[in-house]
């Protein structure tokens, strides 16, 4: 085993070290599908970072880093290869690259024999250069923040906690810190006692996290119903899919409910060019007592281009409530830069034309004062959306969502875990509809209410959703964790630049007394 070490992080091996390092960055993905493996997000980093520590130079180490991004970001995303193919490993090479940075960050603070409080500060250094590279990759242009680090404790109800004070990047923070601080136990003996206050200091955040966090304060119930026509013959037609709506919908009648959502693309036609439609989903709202929020894929006939728009409807017909899909999925509703990558569209399933965005969140009435705030398909992915919709008022966040293409991948399991965390971060309960599954709703600490619709189930279930009031820290400071980050590493910068500048200075020359010269008759010889 030692041997074997040896040559990997030894220069005569440089293509052991990069499928090493691939392979160090693909094991952290192995704690967000399996239920009972959240604990391995807490040692998963660990050969990564042993093999950037002990890589023989910094560009080394950068190399590494990009190979395990790589790793990280192919595994993450490798339900999109029936769809994308090659252009799969292509984007996991360029978001890869990311991680470079990091890489070497890992040599620069760990690499040889550090001192204990070279340890301390590399525990606040790399965490927050990780939580720098999630800031970058988190804008939507680059695929939005699918697959964030502590995205993958959306089951630990401490964690959970956690979400409530600094969102999922405090999360993805604290666990770096202990991978960190289990690299050091390993490898470095001079320097465990600083390892050892390191997990204290997170244990102690996390123990804060669970006893002083306010839990949201539930007084009233709403009786939310999800449709999931699931798998329908002829499925790319709209109008079997709504005929199985609308029979699902139905069976609601008489059980009191208050609001009904259907998934995303759930009507495949503007309802102004189909009256027909409205004037059926009129009467399903009739026939339930509930208003119904239903997604309209479709050209608009009121404004050009293509949107994907939630619509409530009620007893008189469409209420005018109306939310259009802001941040829309790169390659999948819009190709960027389509003049330069719209070869994509021959090699993979990228979109043909350009869906078009809105402008703004809503907040909608769903009657009797429910204040939903609609979201579409990967927009749960955002934390500064949901936030934004508590902040205006909203009493259940709502994603409308249609991963149907993905079926048969953990995809829909990984995007409904995704609204644990978004209920936890806002207080506030959410509803995740689907329209083949996984469909799912999570009260406002982010514990599930109900049973899952798995994929492929076909039904319409009711949830009894407690509300929620008050407000959490994250709701109210935003994303600070992300702003302490950067300021760390400021600071870290900074020291450093200093530091190389002392160490470039030259040193003072030694002190030499001046020469003097003596005046006067010189000594006669011999006196």
């Amino acid at each position: 085993m030692k041997t074997l070490a040896h040559r990997l992080v030894s220069r005569s091996a440089p293509w052991w070290r990069s499928a090493a390092a691939a392979l160090a960055g693909a094991l952290p993905v192995l704690a967000f599908p399996a239920p009972g493996l959240w604990w391995w997000a807490c040692v998963a980093l660990v050969p990564w970072l042993l093999l950037a520590r002990g890589a023989p130079t910094g560009r080394r180490a950068a190399y590494d880093g990009w190979c395990g991004g790589f790793g990280f970001m192919l595994a993450m995303h490798h339900w999109l290869l029936p769809n994308l193919h090659v252009f799969t490993f292509v984007l996991a090479a360029l978001l890869g690259a990311l991680w470079a940075p990091w890489g070497w960050l890992v040599r620069r603070t760990l690499g040889g024999t550090p001192s204990p409080g070279r340890v301390a500060v590399a525990l606040l250094v790399l965490p927050s250069g990780w939580l720098a590279i999630e800031l970058v990759r988190s804008w939507q242009g680059l695929g939005g923040p699918w697959g964030m680090f502590g995205a993958s404790q959306w089951q630990v109800a401490p964690a959970l906690r956690l979400a409530a004070v600094g969102g999922v990047w405090l999360i993805s923070f604290l666990l770096v810190a202990v991978n960190a601080a289990v690299a050091v136990l390993i490898a470095l003996r001079r320097a465990r006692v600083a390892a050892v206050a390191g997990l204290a200091v997170c244990a102690v955040a996390v123990s804060a996290a669970w006893a002083w966090t306010p839990r949201p304060g539930t007084d009233e119930r709403a009786r939310i119903a999800v449709v999931q026509p699931g798998v329908v013959a002829g499925a790319h037609s709209p109008d079997r899919r709504f005929d199985r709506e609308e029979e699902l919908t139905r069976r609601l009648a008489g059980r009191g409910v208050d609001l009904i959502v259907w998934g995303e693309s759930s009507v495949g036609f503007d309802l102004d060019e189909r009256p027909d439609l409205a004037r059926r989903l009129t009467a399903l709202s009739r026939e339930t007592g509930a208003r119904l929020l239903v997604n309209v894929d479709a050209r608009r006939s009121d404004k050009p281009g293509i949107y994907k728009s939630s619509v409530l409807v009620g007893r008189g017909g469409p209420t005018g409530d109306r939310y259009d899909k802001m941040r829309l999925v790169p390659f999948g509703e819009y190709v960027p830069a389509r003049s330069l990558l719209g070869w994509a569209t021959s090699v993979g399933e990228a979109a043909g034309e350009d869906r078009r965005r809105g402008s703004a969140q809503v907040v909608m009435d769903a009657g009797d004062g429910l204040m939903i705030g609609p979201m579409v398909c990967f927009e749960s992915a955002f934390a500064d959306m949901s936030r934004h919709l508590a902040e205006g008022g909203a009493e259940v966040l709502i994603a409308q969502s249609s991963t149907s293409t993905f079926q048969q991948s953990w995809a829909p399991r990984q995007h409904a875990s995704l609204a644990a965390l978004r209920a936890a971060e806002t207080g506030r309960p959410m509803v995740h509809a689907t329209l083949t599954g996984v469909s799912a709703v999570y009260d406002a600490s982010g514990a599930r209410v109900g049973p899952w619709l798995g994929t492929g189930a076909s039904a319409a279930y009711v949830h009894d959703v407690p509300l929620a009031h008050g407000s959490t820290p994250y709701v109210r400071l935003g994303d600070w964790p992300v702003h302490a980050a950067l300021l760390i590493l400021a600071a870290w910068g900074a020291a450093e630049g200093v530091r190389a500048l002392r160490l470039r200075r030259p040193a003072p020359g030694p002190r030499v007394p001046p020469a003097r010269t003596v005046h006067g008759s010189p000594a006669r010889p011999g006196r």
